[in-house]
């Protein structure tokens, strides 16, 4: 079985080709991790991976950190400085050593502007870019392996949904807050490894503000709550948003929002296929709330993509004419959002196939407790 992180290498270096660059010059964060498997979180130290068109890649990285990169990175040679040391004299002799000190260098678009400014100072011959330019196009199609954890943490995100929902009147009388913290150990218990993001739990009128994540407002008979969440699992996020009357009757015009987004939501995962554009989905779903009339209160595009973060592209907006691909992974999750009443939104993701689509969400997607 071929080794993942060789393909990526293999990928990225064709990308480095198509769009004229010598090297890309790797920062902690996702496009590493990506890349090699190595996870770190940004530090003061100099901790860089170039990845040069021809050749094999090359760590400057603290000696502190060899141990660990021989053991959790799938690939680079290793070249280590001590504290006290000059790391820019490392930088400059490894751009030399693999013949790209002089040539077009795309750094981490993460990268903090002090190490940016050292680069620059090290290797004053080259020129630059963002390396977003490569591992956008690359991260945007998901591999297998990549597919299944998504798969993995939709179900997750699915039985904490069913679970949660089955508090029912439980629920009525508790403030949002204490219903996030609920959904949190729910989702870590099941297995999850952190939260995808702050818990959304937006009962009643602050469920018209689509961010808003929960407070100490109590959980009242009748009111819709919005609950958006999910955890990582194996490094890759799950997302999922129903909205919920746990118990009582929910407002006049409640319903009749609710069966409009169900039925863009609906309109927007059907309209997915290879080949069509990515506003294509955002029209689909907008379509249906705009000729329900409440286009106005549809205030946020229709989906994001999602990979090793929650939030990156496809983005699926009016304005997208980005053609969508097999293996491609995003939410759609259109929502109505009535100012100091109520909102309503249904999210599930869904990935590009051969031949259409596949939802990774399936838990049920109706209003009524369970």
């Amino acid at each position: 079985m071929s080794d993942p992180h060789r393909v990526r290498l293999d990928r990225c270096r064709d990308e480095l080709a198509r769009v004229g660059a010598d090297a890309a010059v790797l920062f902690p964060s996702p496009n590493l991790r990506y890349l090699t498997g190595f996870d770190e979180t940004p530090g003061e130290r100099h901790l860089l991976l170039f990845v040069p068109r021809e050749g094999e890649p090359a760590f400057v990285a603290p000696t502190m950190y060899a141990g660990q990169l021989r053991e959790e990175a799938s690939l680079g040679e290793l070249h280590t400085w001590d504290d006290g040391d000059d790391p820019t004299d490392l930088v400059a002799g490894v751009a030399a050593d693999l013949g790209v000190a002089d040539g077009h260098l795309l750094v981490d678009d993460r990268m903090w502007a002090l190490f940016t400014e050292d680069l620059r100072a090290a290797l004053p011959e080259a020129t630059w870019g963002l390396a977003g330019e490569v591992f956008e196009t690359l991260r945007m199609t998901k591999d297998d392996d990549e597919i299944d954890r998504l798969r993995e943490a939709g179900a997750l995100a699915d039985e904490v949904s069913v679970a949660v929902r089955e508090l029912g009147a439980d629920a009525v009388g508790m403030t949002e807050s204490e219903l996030a913290w609920e959904i949190e150990r729910r989702l870590r218990e099941a297995g999850g490894e952190g939260l995808s993001f702050a818990v959304i739990a937006g009962s009643g009128p602050n469920g018209a503000m689509p961010h808003h994540t929960h407070g100490d407002r109590e959980i009242r008979p009748g009111d819709p709550v919005v609950l958006d969440f999910g955890a990582y699992v194996d490094g890759y996020p799950g997302d999922q948003t129903r909205t919920v009357v746990f118990d009582g009757d929910p407002p006049a015009d409640f319903e009749t929002v609710h069966e409009t987004v169900l039925e863009a939501h609906h309109a927007g995962i059907e309209a997915v296929e290879p080949g069509i554009e990515a506003r294509a989905v955002d029209r689909a779903a907008r379509e249906v709330i705009t000729e329900a009339g409440y286009g106005e209160e549809f205030v946020h595009r229709t989906g994001h993509g999602v990979g090793l973060e929650v939030h990156e592209p496809p983005y699926i907006v009016d304005d997208n004419d980005l053609t969508l691909e097999p293996g491609m992974v995003f939410s759609v999750e259109p929502g109505i959002y009535l100012d100091g009443e109520f909102g309503v939104r249904i999210e599930d993701l869904v990935v590009v196939t051969e031949d259409g689509h596949e939802r990774l969400n399936d838990s049920p997607r109706g209003w009524r407790a369970l």
